[in-house]
C-alpha cells in the first residue's frame, strides 16, 4: 500500500499537470529568500556591526572588512539551512491543488474532494514548519551521538510529517474528528508513510518539493485505506 502510493507521488512529482504548483512553489520561495537575505544584512548593518565598533574601538579598517565576509559567510550559511522551511511553509499553501491533481488524474471517477479551509491550510503550512525546525534541532542536539541523531531525525519527521500530511489529505472527504479517528486507526500505516516522507527531506533539492510530496502519497494512502474502510 505505502509503496505503491510512493510509487505513484513520485511519478507524478514532475509531470506536466503538477510543475505549474511547483513553479509556483519555486518563484515565491525564490522571492522570500532574497527578501529575508535583505532583511537580514540590514539587520546586521544595523544593529550588530555598530555594537561590533563600540565594544572594541580603534579597530583598523581592514577589520570592519573581515567582520562583514564573516557575516556575509554566516548569513549565506543561515539561508542554507532555511530553504527547506521557507518552501515547506510557501507549499503549504498549495497543497490543495496538488490534492485536486492527484485526484483528478488517478481518480476520475470519485467523487471530489473538497479544499480544506484557507485558515486550516495556513496552520498546516506553518506545522510543516515547525516539524522541519524541531526535526533539525533534535538532530543536531544528537548530532554528536553516533547513530541516534539519524534516527531521532527520521522517528520524529516520520510521526509528524506523517499525521499531518494524512489528516490533510483525510479532511478533504471527512470531518475533522473522523479524518484524525482514521489517522490513529491506521497509525503504524501512517508512520511508516511518514518515514518516507521524511526520507525525501532529508535529501538536499528534494527537500524543496516534499511539501508537494506528502501531500501527494498521502492522497494515494487515503485512497487505499478509504477502500479497505468500504470493503469492511
Amino acid at each position: 500500500m505505502i509503496l505503491d502510493a510512493a510509487r505513484a507521488a513520485a511519478s507524478q512529482l514532475f509531470s506536466p499537470e503538477f510543475r505549474a504548483v511547483f513553479l509556483k512553489t519555486l518563484g515565491l520561495t525564490l522571492l522570500a529568500l532574497v527578501a529575508l537575505w535583505f532583511g537580514l544584512t540590514g539587520l546586521v548593518d544595523w544593529l550588530a556591526l555598530p555594537w561590533v565598533e563600540a565594544l572594541l574601538p580603534g579597530l583598523p579598517s581592514w577589520a570592519g572588512w573581515l567582520s562583514g565576509i564573516i557575516a556575509a559567510i554566516a548569513l549565506a550559511f543561515g539561508m542554507a539551512l532555511l530553504i527547506a522551511p521557507v518552501t515547506a511553509i510557501i507549499a503549504g499553501l498549495f497543497l490543495d491543488d496538488v490534492a485536486e491533481v492527484v485526484e483528478r488524474t488517478d481518480y476520475p471517477g470519485d467523487p471530489a474532494g473538497r479544499a480544506v479551509p484557507a485558515l486550516r491550510s495556513l496552520v498546516l503550512s506553518i506545522k510543516f514548519f515547525g516539524v522541519v525546525i524541531l526535526g533539525n534541532i533534535v538532530a543536531l542536539l544528537l548530532l554528536l551521538v553516533p547513530g541516534i541523531n539519524i534516527a531521532a531525525f527520521f522517528i520524529v519527521n516520520g510521526y509528524l510529517l506523517g499525521r499531518e500530511f494524512f489528516e490533510f489529505a483525510a479532511m478533504r472527504f471527512r470531518p475533522e474528528e473522523e479524518a484524525k479517528g482514521l489517522r490513529r486507526k491506521y497509525a503504524g500505516t501512517v508512520f511508516l508513510a511518514g518515514l518516507v516522507i521524511a526520507a525525501f527531506l532529508a535529501v538536499p533539492l528534494l527537500n524543496l518539493v516534499t511539501p508537494l510530496f506528502a501531500a501527494a502519497i498521502m492522497v494515494h494512502l487515503h485512497k487505499a485505506v478509504s477502500a479497505r474502510e468500504s470493503r469492511r
